[in-house]
């Protein structure tokens, strides 16, 4: 993709090829293409068109049905905010009173359009030329042109104190390196980004899931997001926008657990049940707080499976019942799955080093019946929970 064929997608001419390519078998890709060009439309063009129609495909899981009106590169998709979390984002902001934001590293436009539609009017800059010319594309095909302006600009220029509030969100890739992970590499760099909330308290920074604790600002709220339980941002909120020292969101239930983080939950015996807290949880140190709810505790300070008597209810973890804990031992275990007639396992682990297809391999599972099976270390030991789901 290129800013020019970007242009000619939006020609008539390419809304037309747009249109075909979504009507094409996908199934043979040099079929599909040459069907786009016996019908008189030039090879690049063809080639483009057929791209975007499998991008948009591809992207309804994150935007629903907005994605068959938008524009994407593959790397844009990968890294665009999904729409439940962008738009509860905006939602925040607009009840924090937020009426004007600057949005740095803007990418496909994601934020910058949830926004908008929360009521905010957004400047948004990108430094990718083509990345810009998409984002700008994707306001105006939502009809949001009137409250976002894009610009293809160096984030480090803008005069973020002109707005009542930043979202940054740097470039955590690099072409040919993948992901970066150490924050000094990122772009805008971390030191520029970081200072971000000295000049404007109203300041919220996307980032990895995996961001050190340590890099909170002073006061800042740290926010941990999963949807579906897979984790997928980490966010700082700063100033006013704080609520909590730790938050744990997940969605698109829109569960909130908060706490400081800084808790230790009690340990004791293995319960009848064991609860897998979902990766938002973990990640923000929320568990204390999550084993607390549910009157649970850890059976090893260092592992972040929660046991309880009782069959709470929650949102914020998987609840297994356990019928068998054993101490590990392949041998034991694979007598007492053939005992019960397990042929189909699932396979959980914490603080344990087996790999889970190893391990079925290994079992030599055969029967009717199935189950889930946890790997971990209870008082150090390592353990295996024999459970079934509930």
């Amino acid at each position: 993709m290129t800013p020019d064929l970007l242009a000619r997608l939006r020609t008539p001419e390419g809304v037309n090829a747009l249109a075909t390519a979504a009507a094409v078998d996908h199934g043979d890709p040099l079929a599909a293409a040459s069907a786009l060009r016996s019908r008189g439309f030039a090879p690049e063009l063809a080639a483009a068109a057929l791209t975007q129609v499998e991008l948009r495909r591809r992207a309804t899981a994150k935007f629903g049905e907005r994605a068959a009106r938008m524009f994407f590169t593959r790397p844009g998709l990968e890294q665009a905010t999904r729409a439940v979390v962008a738009d509860r984002r905006a939602a925040r902001l607009a009840a924090a009173g937020v009426r004007s934001m600057a949005d740095l590293g803007c990418g496909l436009g994601s934020d910058a359009m949830a926004a908008a539609s929360a009521g905010i009017d957004v400047y948004a800059v990108e430094a990718d030329p083509l990345t810009a010319a998409i984002a700008a594309a994707n306001v105006a095909a939502l009809g949001l042109d009137d409250r976002v302006e894009v610009d293809c600009a160096d984030a480090t220029t803008v005069r973020v104190e002109d707005y009542d509030a930043v979202f940054a969100d740097p470039a955590r890739r690099r072409a040919g390196r993948g992901r970066v992970f150490d924050p000094r590499s990122y772009s805008p760099p971390w030191d520029f980004v970081a200072a971000l909330a000295g000049r404007v308290p109203c300041t919220v920074l996307k980032l990895a899931p995996g961001i050190d604790h340590a890099l909170l600002p002073p006061g800042a709220e740290g926010e941990w997001v999963s949807v579906d339980g897979d984790l997928v941002e980490a966010a700082f909120w700063c100033g006013p926008l704080a609520a909590a020292p730790r938050r744990a969101t997940l969605l698109p239930g829109g569960a909130e657990l908060t706490g400081s983080g800084e808790v230790r939950a009690p340990v004791g015996p293995v319960g009848a049940y064991v609860f897998d807290p979902d990766p938002a949880v973990v990640r923000s140190h929320l568990v204390a707080e999550f084993a607390a709810s549910i009157g649970g505790r850890l059976a090893d300070p260092d592992i972040a499976y929660v046991y309880a008597d009782e069959p709470a209810e929650t949102p914020f973890g998987r609840r297994l019942e356990i019928t068998d804990v054993v101490h590990f031992s392949l041998k034991r275990l694979r007598a007492l799955l053939r005992e019960r007639g397990v042929g189909r396992l699932e396979i959980r682990k914490r603080g344990s080093a087996l790999e889970p297809d190893q391990l079925r391999r290994d079992l030599r599972l055969s029967g009717p019946e199935a189950a889930s099976l946890v790997l971990t270390r209870v008082a150090g030991a390592p353990t295996a929970l024999l459970c079934r789901p509930v």
